[in-house]
């Protein structure tokens, strides 16, 4: 997965509680295992005034005027700020891969789900939790201002406004290595390749009926 050191980007604002991984990639695209493709129908529900389906060609379908994310610059955005409990509902993985193919790599939230959290962390998506009061005044700020930025420095913890107000975020020490150094669970593993493979035939001589095709 890419690293995540520090990114800026423009803040598009996710206004409303409890937004549900159905609500972010809906249920009939749950198919496909490829972790790709899913950007054009990340809020999909939201995002288009047609119904889609797999096999329909987006560009065909009418966009929703109205929707955040159809809107410029927030179809440009790489940073979504969001309401309480974001990411809630059935566990798919498929939220995180479509939330990142459309070009977020942070959410910034007061809370998440537990399972959307911990799904963003092992695809190289950065949630960052901050406090109520200051996620209203992001969204103050991006309200006031067209096209606002924020610089999200993993390295140093902290959320950084185009003002040069500083916000410092809490993230769990062996998840901030991952993420720095672009490892998923599949480049853990395969940091201990050598390892692995001594281990195989060292079992091979020992238990050579386990093998046998």
């Amino acid at each position: 997965m890419d690293k995540f050191i520090k990114v800026t980007g423009i803040v598009a604002p996710m206004d409303r509680p409890n937004v549900d991984t159905d609500a972010i990639i809906p249920k009939q695209y749950l198919k496909s295992i490829k972790r790709s493709g899913f950007g054009p129908n990340a809020f999909d529900d939201w995002r288009y005034l047609d119904p889609g389906a797999p096999d329909i060609d987006n560009t065909t379908r009418r966009l929703n005027p109205d929707f955040v994310l159809n809107q410029s610059p927030y179809d440009k955005a790489s940073i979504l700020i969001a309401r309480e409990n974001f990411g809630c509902g059935s566990s798919r993985e498929h939220a995180v891969w479509a939330l990142e193919d459309f070009g977020f790599r942070a959410v910034i939230a007061p809370s998440f789900a537990d399972i959307f959290f911990n799904n963003s962390f092992k695809n190289g998506m950065l949630p960052i939790v901050l406090d109520g009061e200051i996620i209203e005044d992001l969204f103050n700020k991006v309200a006031s201002e067209s096209g606002y930025e924020i610089t999200v420095d993993l390295q140093k913890q902290k959320v950084i406004t185009q003002d040069a107000e500083e916000y410092p975020f809490e993230v769990d020490a062996f998840r901030k290595h991952c993420l720095l150094n672009g490892l998923d669970d599949i480049s853990l593993t395969l940091q201990h390749a050598n390892e692995i493979k001594a281990y195989e035939e060292k079992t091979k001589q020992s238990a050579p009926w386990l093998f046998q095709k």
